[in-house]
């Protein structure tokens, strides 16, 4: 449909050593997603916390990794849970999305993960994927759990800053990355197993969700996953199974592409590093962080760096 945009290759900046692996065999997760596959980790997740540093999951062994500027790996926490995506509210706690538990808040000071909200109306998440804070403090998260074409009840969830608590939607096959666009008044949800995104808008009140559809078709691959947005709202979607991030304009045109130097499990997305215009992504197969500079700074969102 549309003519290949310009590519680029991105560079390693970070890889998990041999030592710090995972044993599949202490993984349900691990056995159950990724079966015959000898998975050391699987990283996800990449934000920055309030002071630039770079962090990131580790789905499988239960782990938050901080990254070196040098980018070596340090433990920070290890908990009993499946850690997907992340993000640092400003008061410098660390929001996590809980594939097993829901919603857990790292606390920095403490080196603690704790329950935020696990049982919405006495009920279990599907299991939580991605987050997102907008500018007034309301939280947006998918609730992907095993949602697919087969079984499309995959739900996007918004927690106000006054407690209220709302369904979005809940027919979504496989709701996985999410970011709000500039005025905060859609939210755009990468749908895996459709291989799509999704524009998810809002009537003035800004509270009920208005004509909703697909905003960008892919194809090939397994489909989008962690995105990430500009300052020109340009669209950055990690497409998994391609290794590969494509970069869209506001019009969801696509205008570059950057490939991941080695594996195609590219996943997920967050802009940092010096001008906020470097684009690190994860390839969670080989435990890696790659990075590619570009030319519109990321948006200094409440939810990231």
């Amino acid at each position: 449909m549309y003519a290949a945009p310009p590519e680029m290759t991105a560079e390693l900046f970070a890889r998990l050593p041999e030592s710090m692996a995972g044993d599949p065999a202490r993984s349900h997760w691990a056995q159950n997603q990724h079966p015959g596959v000898k998975l050391r980790c699987f990283l996800e997740g990449p934000s920055f916390d309030r002071d630039g540093n770079l962090w990131v999951t580790d789905i499988p062994y239960g782990r938050l990794f901080r990254l070196s500027s040098e980018g070596e790996f340090e433990t920070m926490a290890q908990y009993d849970g499946e850690p997907n995506g992340l993000k640092f509210h400003k008061d410098g706690r660390g929001f996590i999305a809980d594939h097993a538990n829901g919603i857990m808040v790292y606390d920095p000071k403490s080196g603690k993960v704790e329950p935020f909200l696990t049982r919405p109306n006495m009920e279990r998440f599907f299991g939580c994927n991605d987050l997102v804070f907008a500018a007034n403090g309301d939280l947006y998260w998918t609730d992907q759990g095993q949602s697919g074409l087969q079984n499309p009840r995959g739900r996007l969830w918004r927690l106000r800053t006054d407690g209220t608590l709302d369904c979005l939607l809940d027919n979504i096959p496989s709701p996985n990355g999410l970011v709000l666009n500039k005025a905060e008044n859609q939210v755009l949800v990468a749908v895996t197993r459709a291989n799509a995104v999704w524009r998810v808008r809002f009537f003035p009140d800004g509270r009920t969700v208005a004509k909703s559809g697909t905003f960008i078709q892919m194809s090939g691959g397994n489909g989008p996953d962690g995105m990430a947005i500009d300052d020109e709202e340009n669209l950055a979607v990690a497409h998994v199974g391609l290794g590969s991030v494509w970069l869209f304009n506001a019009i969801g045109e696509p205008i570059l592409r950057i490939r991941a130097p080695e594996g195609l499990h590219t996943t997920n997305i967050a802009y940092g590093g010096p001008d906020n215009r470097w684009l690190y992504f994860t390839e969670s197969h080989t435990g890696s962080v790659y990075r590619a500079r570009v030319d519109v700074p990321g948006r200094l969102m409440y939810g990231q760096m």
